[in-house]
């Protein structure tokens, strides 16, 4: 899928145990652009990734390999996505939580739970004429048109809408898309997806000038309501800072901050990477950006976010 939607080269590593099974598996991905350079990430786009197995030594062994991997392809750096902290020669940073739901088995106990202000806000959306509707492919131009637009005033370049598509058609059991509508005009939309018994979701966004009516309030209660309705245990709302505004919207539902773990393989005596919009040098980019017409912004942008993980 990173293949087919960004052209970056995928590289697989899989230990295996004598009779052949596997034992564990570290997914990597080639980076490289003459603006940030060139790095491996496991997994780009997407909050988690890393070393996946069940033995040190299996992790220890996968690691070694990637070395080897990152030494081979030249790369500065590997930057590897865990949930868990995995103990070797890695460089850590801690600077993200992953904000987790524990779901009730019905929406009337959840609903229950919110606090009256959260309440009053989801009824406010409902009585100013937003409605929500959860559905596929149909909706991708929607939340493309609203997704686009919201990463415009945050300064921020644009994922080819190709990402998105090959999302819903590759996963179409597992994926669904939330529109929120006032008088049929997209307003705010959601990508979620679902596996075992937790949901996420990774991409949500709405139009500025509609926020006083609450539409990400009615967006999140639907996506909880579709989760809970499919037997979902977790609701992952996905990576934030402690403190900052999305940290503090997502606590009201009941969220914790899971801690995340991004590891990095660094050459001895190299500094950890500061590819974020909280790096100053990105300031006036940031700034000019949100200034850019929005078709402009569809055009480049996904020129430019392919090289940022």
């Amino acid at each position: 899928m990173i293949e087919g939607s960004f052209g970056h080269r995928c590289h697989y590593l899989v230990a295996r145990n004598n009779g052949g099974g596997i034992e564990g598996i570290l997914p990597l991905v080639l980076m490289q652009s003459r603006m940030f350079g060139r790095f491996l990430v496991s997994l780009p786009f997407f909050n988690y990734g890393g070393v996946l197995c069940d033995r040190q030594e299996t992790g220890d062994a996968l690691l070694a390999e990637a070395m080897k991997v990152q030494q081979e392809f030249g790369a500065e750096y590997t930057e590897l996505r865990h949930t868990a902290e995995w103990s070797g020669p890695l460089a850590t940073k801690r600077q993200k939580v992953a904000m987790i739901l524990d779901l009730t088995r019905d929406a009337e106990t959840a609903w229950q739970g919110f606090n009256a202000k959260l309440r009053n806000q989801i009824r406010k959306a409902e009585k100013s004429g937003l409605t929500a509707t959860v559905g596929g492919k149909e909706l991708l131009a929607d939340f493309y048109m609203v997704f686009a637009r919201n990463m415009r005033d945050l300064g921020t370049p644009v994922y080819s809408p190709k990402f998105f598509t090959e999302i819903v058609t590759i996963f179409p059991d597992h994926t669904r898309i939330i529109g929120v509508h006032l008088q049929g005009k997209p307003v705010a939309a959601g990508l979620i997806g679902w596996f075992r018994d937790t949901m996420e979701i990774p991409w949500a966004s709405s139009i500025r000038e509609y926020n006083p009516l609450c539409p990400n309030n009615l967006l999140y209660w639907t996506a909880l309501q579709f989760a809970m309705s499919r037997g979902c245990r977790r609701f992952d709302f996905g990576r934030s800072t402690p403190g900052e505004g999305t940290f503090n919207f997502k606590k009201q539902w009941g969220a914790r901050p899971v801690q995340l773990h991004w590891q990095y393989l660094l050459p001895e005596g190299t500094a950890m990477p500061e590819l974020n919009t909280k790096n100053p040098k990105y300031d006036l980019a940031i700034k000019v950006w949100r200034k850019l017409p929005l078709p402009v912004t569809r055009l480049l942008g996904p020129q430019i976010v392919k090289n940022i993980p």
